[in-house]
């Protein structure tokens, strides 16, 4: 009988160790999920986020509830990775249901991050897909060892300092080329005002943002503002293809759609094979009459233009679904059109502006903040705008990483005491 009771004394201290360690076993899959050294999502078959541990929150610099059914996993990646994604890894996903190892970076706390990215889609009983698995490696280090290991071979210092004095007869150089690929001045247009602004985020590297104003007959104007995809040389050939055929095909045919349609041929045809090339756009033209300017503008994946109403107010000129230019064979651009009213101010901007990160958690600033700020400016025309952006821009410090262009087109407002001198 006694070794009875202790055969039911040790059974009950297994089982309870049992239970225990099972708890613990629990509590240590949640912990290791949100704990991970790597990132976890899980996402819709739409790719809307439905599930993410707080180890890539940290890497985002994001919330939670500002991710989860808020965002999709595209939305994550920087523009070349998010075209990546779409027109690769989301593809090689739907046919093989399990995509490994791909390179891509992430718009992490200001920062472009690379990691490494494997995606499982799970399937049901029959067959049917439910929801996308994806984990993140951090390739940090690896990136910062391959550039430690170029640092390696750097010679001596006399080497050195002759290095740094080529690098500024470079950026001497890279300079005047930029300055190449933008307007010397803008046109004086009649009755109409023209402010531009361009910031370039490196000195080393030629950016890809470009702009132009030009006459398409005594009555008409033309303009443009984009950014092609890259940086360097290569951005460069792309930005003087783009810019020159812009020219030529609103000289031929000035419709904003078949403007931007021709640009999108071009583009395609030259840079299907091999390095994929694009950019995107916005293509305008004005047409004065009377006190009035007439607006008919094509958006080829841009962000919206702004327009500073005389009244004070300030709201997007929207035009949702326009595709990134040279991609697809036979994309389809937004087209929209308006008025310009006497003290009216349209914006166009390039994303180095609404990407830029603010505050200590270096947030987005946002096309809402971009809105919201040209609101509290008085309307006192093109160059007072672009005045204040500049200032804007400037107060961003180092949380402006790319390069932006800003142009800024209205109608100037009436002089006050006109009305008594006529």
């Amino acid at each position: 009988m006694c070794e009875r009771e202790q055969d039911l004394d040790t059974e009950h201290e297994v089982g309870a160790t049992d239970a225990a360690f099972t708890s613990l076993l629990e509590d240590s899959v949640e912990e290791l999920y949100e704990q991970a050294p790597c990132g976890y999502l899980s996402t819709l078959m739409d790719g809307t986020i439905a599930k993410i541990n707080t180890t890539l929150l940290h890497w985002l610099g994001l919330s939670r509830d500002r991710v989860v059914g808020r965002m999709r996993f595209a939305d994550l990646l920087t523009v070349g990775g998010k075209l990546y994604h779409e027109t690769h890894f989301a593809p090689m996903l739907q046919m093989k249901g399990e995509v490994s190892g791909i390179a891509l970076d992430l718009k992490a706390s200001g920062k472009r991050m690379p990691v490494l990215v494997t995606s499982k889609v799970k399937t049901s009983e029959d067959g049917e897909p439910l929801l996308i698995r994806t984990t993140l490696f951090d390739a940090r280090d690896r990136r910062a060892y391959e550039q430690e290991l170029l640092r390696g071979r750097q010679e001596s210092d006399t080497a050195r300092r002759h290095a740094e004095k080529e690098r500024a007869r470079l950026q001497e150089a890279l300079a005047v080329l930029q300055q190449s690929l933008l307007p010397t001045a803008l046109p004086e247009v009649p009755g109409l005002e023209a402010a531009s602004y361009y910031h370039t985020a490196s000195p080393d590297l030629l950016g890809g943002d470009f702009y132009d104003l030009f006459p398409l007959d005594a009555d008409q104007w033309a303009f443009f503002l984009g950014d092609v995809c890259g940086k360097g040389p290569q951005a460069a050939a792309l930005t003087s293809l783009t810019r020159s055929t812009l020219r030529a095909a609103a000289l031929h045919d000035p419709d904003p759609e078949t403007v931007l349609s021709t640009l999108n041929t071009v583009l395609h045809e030259r840079y299907t094979r091999g390095d994929t090339r694009y950019c995107t756009a916005i293509f305008g033209v004005l047409q004065p009459d009377g006190d009035r300017v007439s607006l008919h503008l094509a958006s080829g994946g841009h962000p919206p233009a702004l327009i500073q109403r005389a009244n004070g107010t300030a709201d997007y000129l929207p035009t949702p679904g326009g595709m990134l230019i040279g991609v697809l064979p036979k994309p389809r651009f937004a087209c929209a059109r308006t008025d310009l009213a006497q003290g009216d101010t349209l914006l166009l901007y390039t994303d180095g502006l609404t990407e830029a990160r603010t505050g200590p958690q270096r947030q987005l600033y946002g096309e809402d903040a971009l809105c919201t700020f040209a609101s509290a400016q008085p309307p006192a025309g093109p160059q007072a705008l672009i005045t204040a952006l500049t200032g804007l821009l400037s107060g961003f410090g180092d949380g402006l990483d790319d390069d932006t262009a800003l142009l800024a087109l209205g109608v100037p407002a009436p002089v006050h005491g006109d009305a008594d001198l006529s």
